[in-house]
């Protein structure tokens, strides 16, 4: 069996209809291409993102924080219970070929933190831009786009 490519995507655990709208078109995005998403497992943003991959068939992966997979959104496929609070976050980033991050919040801006860190390319749909090295995206299209491109091609020059 061919080990799938796996994109995350990060954001906050509650959002609006908007937020979860751009999500799920992520989340759909991702299993269409045929890639297997990585998210926190919980609400909100990775809600909206499993459940836009699971429309499709997708592969879902929720690394949650607690010590228990019934606290997984309802659209993961594969609940990963770590017990390990917001210390979870640095395996969402380890797992994943690059980021996308939908709006977010501390939680999301700590991911990206590690992500800059450990050199794993990242795309910010209306989110935290604390750096130069993330890729602005203008909508979820061109996010996916983007996120194609760096797990296909490996990540981008570097300004």
């Amino acid at each position: 069996m061919r080990r799938k490519k796996i994109i995350g995507v990060i954001g906050s655990g509650s959002c609006d209809d908007s937020v979860a709208e751009m999500a799920s078109e992520i989340g759909r995005g991702i299993a269409q291409a045929g890639y297997g998403l990585v998210c926190g497992g919980l609400g909100g943003v990775m809600e909206a993102a499993c459940r836009g991959a699971s429309e499709l068939g997708g592969l879902t992966i929720g690394i949650l924080p607690g010590d228990s997979i019934e606290t997984a959104n309802p659209y993961v496929t594969v609940p990963i219970a770590t017990g390990l609070g917001i210390a979870r976050n640095i395996i969402i980033v380890r797992s994943a070929r690059v980021l996308i991050a939908v709006s977010g919040g501390p939680g999301t801006l700590s991911e990206i933190a590690y992500a800059l860190q450990l050199g794993v390319p990242i795309i910010s749909l209306k989110s935290h831009t604390p750096s130069p090295e993330i890729i602005q995206a203008s909508d979820p299209e061109h996010a996916l786009r983007e996120a194609f491109r760096i797990v296909e091609n490996g990540a981008p020059e570097q300004p």
